[in-house]
């Protein structure tokens, strides 16, 4: 008897069960999955770009001269914008070209081998990835027992930024109106990146009249060096780097529900002074009611960033 009720027991408990896996609510025709949303954002945010690191143990510390010098490197994008074979390039210096040559010299595009290194997206949210063999003979001196080289890897890439933050204007802020406003004008703080090294900070939103004014800081959130679009960035390694191109970013800014866009420094370029700077953009307002729309700002930049890893070469013993 209490086998048989313990056997009903389990089979209302299933029956709940199931009961409650179909009564759960489904997303609507318009409405996206949690786990998209989550991936979106992820998508959106971040301040990194490429990044670059040796396989463990490759090369090795300490090796004699008579082997050869390996050096793997994995390139990770782990921004969000694609790269082509033009777009990036990784160079090793910091070494004597008469101990060590062969593919040590020269650039090698991140997306060698794959013709494309994907940024992050809703499909792959860590990015795309791929790895660079450096190979050298060495030529060390009779007369030199060791060298002791720090060799240093440098990305420098072509990136863009989109930060789309949402802003409020209304073209009567400063009048009494009976008009129920569905938002107020307020400044607008962005943390967290938008999958680039350089990015968006902060927005500021004032109203005079009909005419919004927004106060764009854009920053250089990551560890490295901001370059103009237009630098060498095939040659960032080798070459010294114009100082025209240092710390310049060339901006586009957008608003879809205002009029003609008026914004300063006029030439497009912002130039950044300890990371930092600034775009004052104003826009006319049409109608007479307040409303949110999102702010299409497009940053476009190089970068380069870099680190070291110190080899010991020591003469074969005899």
């Amino acid at each position: 008897m209490k086998k048989s009720v313990s056997k009903i027991a389990l089979v209302i408990l299933i029956a709940s069960l199931l009961l409650l896996v179909s009564c759960k609510p489904k997303p609507g025709a318009g409405e996206t999955p949690l786990d998209t949303v989550a991936a979106l954002q992820q998508v959106k945010t971040g301040t990194q770009g490429v990044e670059l690191q040796l396989i463990q143990d490759s090369p090795p510390s300490i090796l004699y001269d008579q082997s050869d010098l390996i050096a793997l490197v994995e390139v990770k994008n782990k921004g969000s914008y694609d790269l082509k074979a033009q777009d990036c390039f990784v160079h090793v210096t910091g070494f004597d070209r008469n101990i060590i040559s062969g593919s040590f010299f020269g650039p090698r595009s991140c997306a060698e081998g794959v013709g494309l290194l994907e940024g992050k997206n809703l499909y792959n949210t860590e990015g795309s990835s791929n790895i660079l063999e450096f190979e050298s003979s060495i030529n060390l001196p009779l007369q030199v027992p060791d060298y002791n080289p720090t060799l240093n890897f440098l990305s420098c890439y072509h990136y863009h930024t989109i930060a789309n933050p949402s802003v409020c204007v209304d073209p009567l802020f400063y009048q009494v109106s009976a008009e129920q406003k569905t938002c107020r004008p307020k400044d607008v703080a962005m943390a967290g990146g938008q999958g680039g090294p350089v990015g968006v900070s902060y927005v500021g939103v004032d109203m005079v009249g009909n005419r919004a004014i927004f106060e764009i800081n854009i920053r250089n959130m990551g560890t490295g060096r901001v370059l103009s679009p237009f630098a060498n960035i095939n040659n960032c390694g080798q070459a010294s780097i114009d100082y025209q191109d240092l710390d310049r970013v060339q901006y586009n800014v957008e608003m879809t529900g205002g009029g003609k866009v008026n914004c300063k420094p006029q030439d497009g370029f912002v130039r950044l002074s300890n990371g930092q700077g600034k775009v004052i953009c104003t826009f006319d307002i049409p109608g007479s009611s307040a409303f949110e729309t999102p702010l299409l700002i497009d940053l476009d930049y190089s970068y380069t960033d870099s680190f070291q890893k110190s080899v010991r070469i020591v003469k074969t013993p005899q």
